[in-house]
């Protein structure tokens, strides 16, 4: 009897170590406090609404924001594991978008004639990506801070870009452009609507019907689905490949890395080429949704894309973060962010009195996550 009760005090202590070993290992991912502040968030919109933010068109105009947020935020996480940062990002997203529109409205450069939605998003791609190997390989070469180097880019391209377009558009905004999403599937995989059965769905249960008992919803914009994509990419790579070795391994210590092998500067070079994809690629669904374009937008996008990868769980010092945690950053910024169309007495200004707090207070969260890391190093 008396061996049975000390098995089962045994067995019970080992219990206890057993849950505290995973709830010690729980407080250490760094998508915790990310976590957290969006249920908190979640929770506060959807009572101070009364759930307006999250009927049928409520949720598809969150979702919108979030995705938004999202496909930027991945590239710039990417980088700032790898130790990196790109300050370029809306300033690329400016001059991708009116580099598109301009080749719909005037034809492909250097009389190649008229342009399609796949030759002017290429031919955008292919600009954008060498400025961003551009950038990458003068950070390397020069030994310089990305932060510098990137600001720099970031003055640079915008001014760059209004310039040159209001010369050959005669203004900084075109507008007016043909609906390309009725003619060309390519346009509106990045302009129209996505997840119908969702809504579909919905309208069968009973709801997602308007007043005059139709159904009210069709769709998510497409770029929802280019987040889950681009997000989905970006979490195989860093958890199930080599190369997402290398880029933890980049920003975690260089030296070691290159002493094991890891092609460093091609990690870093490529990571550059990736950000100016993700604002390629936000600008694509910008200008195919509303026909229009203006070399003023993406400001400050890439702020609030460094933010929410902090806010996520990434380590400002690089080699720790996760796609998970970008992933409800950019949840909770998007509510954030769009919560004042649903809740009339709150402030839009309010919306960076929210940022400023949260990412300082994820900073210290994340300060203390690295020093536990390392043993208070």
């Amino acid at each position: 009897m008396a061996a049975q009760r000390t098995v089962s005090v045994a067995r019970r202590e080992a219990d206890r170590l057993q849950t505290g070993g995973r709830l010690a290992a729980l407080s250490r991912r760094p998508e915790v406090g990310a976590f957290v502040v969006m249920v908190v968030v979640v929770t506060a919109i959807a009572i101070a609404s009364n759930g307006q933010a999250f009927n049928a068109l409520g949720l598809k105009n969150n979702l919108s924001i979030i995705a938004q947020f999202g496909i930027i935020a991945i590239g710039a996480t990417l980088l700032m594991i790898a130790r990196e940062y790109d300050l370029s990002i809306g300033s690329m997203i400016g001059f991708a978008g009116m580099s598109m529109a301009m080749m719909l409205k005037w034809g492909l450069p250097f009389g190649l004639g008229p342009a399609t939605p796949v030759s002017a998003f290429f031919l955008t791609l292919a600009m954008t990506l060498a400025i961003g190997w551009l950038i990458g390989t003068i950070v390397v070469r020069s030994g310089l801070s990305s932060f510098i180097v990137t600001l720099s880019f970031l003055f640079f391209l915008r001014g760059l870009t209004e310039v040159c377009f209001r010369a050959i558009n005669g203004s900084t905004q075109i507008s007016g452009l043909p609906d390309f999403k009725e003619t060309s599937t390519f346009a509106y995989l990045f302009g129209g609507e996505t997840f119908g059965w969702f809504y579909d769905l919905w309208f069968l249960l009973g709801g997602n019907v308007n007043r005059a008992g139709a159904q009210w919803v069709t769709g998510f914009d497409a770029r929802l689905a280019w987040w889950i994509a681009v997000a989905l990419l970006a979490w195989l790579v860093l958890s199930r490949t080599q190369v997402g070795n290398w880029i933890y391994a980049t920003g975690d210590n260089r030296e070691a890395a290159r002493a094991n092998g890891v092609p460093v500067d091609k990690v870093r070079i490529g990571l550059f080429m990736v950000s100016a994809l993700c604002a390629t690629i936000f600008a694509a669904c910008q200008v195919f949704e509303t026909n229009t374009a203006d070399a003023a937008k993406g400001n400050l996008k890439e702020l609030e894309a460094i933010a929410i990868a902090v806010v996520g769980g990434t380590l400002m010092t690089g080699g720790y973060g996760s796609i998970l945690g970008v992933v409800l950053g950019a949840v909770t910024f998007g509510l954030v962010a769009n919560a004042v169309f649903f809740i009339p007495a709150i402030d839009g200004s309010y919306y960076r009195v929210f940022v400023g707090v949260v990412l300082l207070a994820a900073v210290f969260l994340n300060e203390r996550v690295r020093k536990r890391i390392t043993g208070g190093l």
